[in-house]
């Protein structure tokens, strides 16, 4: 979404509003009815109807565009982002796989390093319809401003608990596998890449701040494109 975002504010070769409409947003198809864990979805990203996808989605167009009091006609944008951490945390929870360590505090789906079945490593899009027993730190850490509460708890976890295994010079590796005994000592900027400026967005909104107020984003991209923010005044 956010690539639509910042074409529709561009000075000098803006896409129309209907790009967005008809094409992110399938001309309202991108709507979701459905719900898990008694907590709405609110967009159909992937084309399955009351399912979630990695949470990837909840991070990379939200580094800068802030989804609080964020609306157009097709979501509250607060509430499709935190839903979406809180359901990934509740998947956790349930753990229908049954996979070793799956909690409230053990938790997390994004796109990362996997362990193949053979035992080598791959890359895949974890989620709750691709789930290998591989947890991506990513998918928690930058969830902070959706689910301070459990985002610390797998802060409390890699730190506190698994520190010597699954944390390294530059932060928690890029993904690990307790099923498997298993972790890759390996970090990847695109996944590590949204942790540190989504906790600052949770503890200061420096950077929401900064990309909202912009003048040819506020006035000419997002209320061109339908959003309102009553947080930023448009």
């Amino acid at each position: 979404m956010f690539t639509y975002v910042m074409a529709a504010s561009s000075p000098t070769h803006p896409i129309s509003a209907e790009a967005y409409h008809q094409a992110w947003a399938r001309n309202g198809a991108i709507v979701n009815s459905g719900s898990q864990y008694g907590l709405p979805v609110v967009l159909n990203y992937n084309g399955a109807s009351g399912n979630v996808g990695p949470m990837f989605w909840s991070h990379y167009s939200y580094l800068g565009l802030d989804p609080n009091n964020l609306k157009d006609k097709y979501a509250d944008y607060w509430q499709l982002t935190q839903n979406h951490a809180k359901i990934m945390v509740q998947y956790s929870i349930a753990n229908p796989k049954v996979w070793k360590d799956y909690s409230d505090k053990c938790w997390g789906l994004t796109a990362s390093y996997t362990r193949n079945p053979d035992g080598t490593t791959g890359y895949t899009a974890h989620q709750p319809n691709n789930d290998t027993g591989v947890i991506s730190p990513t998918a928690a850490l930058s969830s902070f401003p959706y689910t301070p509460t459990e985002s610390m708890k797998f802060l409390h976890y890699l730190y506190d608990e698994n520190r010597a295994k699954y944390v390294g010079v530059a932060g928690p590796y890029d993904a690990f596998s307790p099923q498997y005994n298993w972790v890759t000592p390996r970090y990847l900027a695109i996944d590590q890449g949204t942790i540190a400026p989504m906790i600052e967005n949770y503890r200061s909104g420096l950077l929401w701040r900064l990309f909202m107020n912009a003048p040819e984003v506020k006035k000419q991209g997002l209320t061109k494109l339908g959003f309102t923010s009553t947080k930023y005044g448009f």
